[in-house]
C-alpha cells in the first residue's frame, strides 16, 4: 500500500476537500482524485461518496480513516526511530498578523533558519479573521493570530500577550502625562475595524464614560506610524513592535491614567500524523518568544 495515497486521502478526509487537500500536499487536483481512486481500486472500497458536489465519506473511508492515521504515526514513528525524521526538506505554509512580523517574526525566522536550514517556508502577512479561516481549511500549517483557531485537528496555544499603548509624536505631543479625555480628543489611529486593538479601545472608551471623537482604521503599522510622525492622530500600537522598528526615534510612548489591554497573541496549527515538523516549529517559536526580550521604546 502506498503510504502517500494514504496520506492523500487522509488530508481530504481532515480538510474536507480534494481541492484544499491538493493544495495542501501542492498537488494538481487531477492528481490527488487519482491517488484517492488508486487507493480505492486496491482496497476493494470506495472511500468518498460522488453522487453530489457535497464532500461525504461512505461508511469505509470513515472507519479507513481511523487506519490512516495509525499508518502514518507508524510512519512517522519509524523514520524517528531509523534516523531518518526531522523537518529535513519540508515545506511549511506560515501565516502572521502584522503585530507579529514587527515584533518578533523575522527573528524568530532566522533562528528557525539556523535549527531547520533545511525547512523551505512559505510566509504571509494578514489579518487575524483570514489567517484563521486559511489554517482551518488547511491552507496554512501554523498561523499566529490575535485570535484562536478551533475546528477538528487544530490546535492553538496561547503565546505572551503584547503590551499596547498609545502613541504620539515626540515633536507634539510634548506633555509628561495625558489623560483619557484628552486622547479622545484627539483623532485615534488603530487597527481594522473589528480586530481586537479596535475592540479594546471602543471597550476602554465606553468603561470610561468618554466619547471619543474621529477614529481611524489602518491596516498597517508602518502606515500608522508615518501618520503619527506626520502629527495626524495618536495610534494605539504594541509597543514591542514600535520598539523594533529603526528610524523612529521621534514617536513617543503617552504615559496615561487609563491602559489599553494588552494583544492576546495565538498559535494555531494543524496537527499532521505523518510528520513532527510543525510541532517541532511551533516549540521553536514557544521557546524563542519566552525569552526574546520585550524592548520598550525609551521616550
Amino acid at each position: 500500500m502506498n503510504l502517500r495515497f494514504v496520506e492523500a486521502f487522509y488530508w481530504v478526509a481532515t480538510l474536507k476537500s480534494v481541492t484544499r487537500a491538493a493544495e495542501k500536499l501542492f498537488l494538481t487536483q487531477s492528481a490527488m482524485s487519482s491517488r484517492i481512486a488508486t487507493l480505492e481500486e486496491e482496497l476493494g472500497v470506495l472511500l468518498l461518496d460522488r453522487r453530489d458536489k457535497q464532500f461525504r465519506m461512505t461508511v469505509a473511508g470513515t472507519r479507513f480513516l481511523v487506519y490512516a492515521q495509525r499508518l502514518l504515526e507508524l510512519q512517522r514513528e519509524i523514520k524517528g526511530e531509523m534516523g531518518t525524521g526531522g523537518t529535513a526538506a519540508v515545506s511549511m505554509r506560515i501565516g502572521a498578523i502584522e503585530s507579529v512580523l514587527h515584533a518578533w517574526l523575522i527573528p524568530w525566522i532566522g533562528r528557525l533558519r539556523e535549527d531547520f536550514p533545511e525547512l523551505e517556508l512559505e510566509l504571509s502577512v494578514e489579518t487575524s479573521p483570514i489567517l484563521i479561516d486559511q489554517v482551518t481549511r488547511g491552507t496554512q500549517d501554523l498561523v499566529f493570530a490575535a485570535l484562536p483557531a478551533t475546528g477538528e485537528e487544530v490546535r492553538t496555544l496561547a503565546l505572551p500577550p503584547m503590551a499596547m499603548g498609545f502613541i504620539g509624536s515626540a515633536s507634539v505631543d510634548r506633555k509628561r502625562r495625558f489623560t483619557l479625555p484628552e486622547i479622545a480628543a484627539r483623532e485615534i489611529l488603530t487597527f481594522q475595524r473589528g480586530s481586537q486593538p479596535h475592540v479594546m479601545l471602543l471597550e476602554l472608551f465606553r468603561q470610561s464614560g468618554e466619547i471619543p471623537g474621529r477614529i481611524h482604521t489602518v491596516s498597517s503599522i508602518s502606515a500608522m506610524i508615518q501618520l503619527v510622525q506626520g502629527g495626524l492622530g495618536v495610534a494605539t500600537l504594541p509597543l514591542q513592535a514600535v520598539s523594533r522598528i529603526d528610524g523612529y526615534n521621534d514617536l513617543k510612548v503617552l504615559k496615561c491614567e487609563a491602559s489599553l489591554a494588552p494583544l492576546p497573541i495565538h498559535a494555531s496549527y494543524r496537527t499532521d500524523p505523518s510528520s513532527r515538523a510543525v510541532e517541532a516549529v511551533v516549540s521553536s517559536a514557544v521557546a524563542f518568544v519566552g525569552v526574546f526580550p520585550d524592548r520598550k521604546p525609551k521616550r
